[in-house]
């Protein structure tokens, strides 16, 4: 998918959704801002600091962090040693200290699972480490695609949980996510993406109402379809 002039802000403490049909270019955007897709125009800036050319591991460092819609640790790692990784890469980075590990695991109920392999996990617990690897880089920006897809409402309320708490931390958060229940109670504000282009930016109440999101995302209500 190839973007089309979209131009946008985030701001500290601000949970932002990014929504759109399939095809419209939401992985695109994350793929480009995380850097691992060059962009062929325009900047991306963190903090006033233009990245638009500095690798991925570069902009983690400096506090972009980031999630994918199929979760990707180290398969043969176990939970704790995934979460140690990104320790070292994430900005203010430390040295593997299991203690602190620990810490992060725990906060995304991981306890059970600490000397699991990755790869023995189940959806609900990969999803929950690919999270909590994000945030373990201390990220000033953190951007999750669909870490909530295909899994339980207990699971998908852990997770909000979890995000909400991102505010007090005044971490800018910008999530891609079909589950429209968890967009309206968590977003404070949504832009969607359309062909590649930016055709809604606005509070849930308005975006909700808005007709052309209506018309090329839903083909509906979306608040009908957020008690879905």
């Amino acid at each position: 998918m190839v973007l089309d002039g979209v131009s946008f802000e985030s701001f500290a403490g601000e949970t932002l959704s990014l929504i759109g049909p399939n095809g419209a270019g939401k992985t695109t955007l994350f793929n480009v801002i995380a850097g691992s897709l060059p962009a062929s125009g325009g900047r991306i800036l963190l903090d006033g600091r233009d990245v638009t050319r500095l690798k991925p591991s570069v902009r983690c460092n400096l506090g972009i962090a980031r999630t994918f819609q199929i979760p990707q640790p180290f398969a043969s790692l176990t939970v704790l040693e995934n979460v140690e990784v990104a320790l070292e890469f994430g900005r203010r980075a430390e040295r593997k200290d299991p203690a602190v590990a620990r810490g992060w695991a725990e906060r995304a109920g991981l306890e059970q699972w600490l000397e699991a392999p990755a790869a023995e996990l189940p959806l609900g617990a990969r999803k929950k480490l690919e999270l909590v690897r994000a945030l373990a880089t201390k990220p000033r920006v953190v951007l999750l695609d669909e870490v909530m897809g295909g899994l339980s409402p207990e699971d998908i309320d852990e997770i909000a949980a979890i995000v909400r708490g991102l505010k007090a931390e005044n971490v800018a958060v910008i999530f891609v996510e079909h589950v429209l229940r968890a967009v309206m109670s968590i977003a404070d504000r949504i832009i969607v993406l359309h062909q590649g282009r930016l055709i809604a930016d606005g509070t849930p109440a308005n975006v909700s109402r808005d007709p052309a999101v209506i018309e090329a995302y839903l083909g509906g209500d979306i608040d009908a379809a957020a008690q879905r």
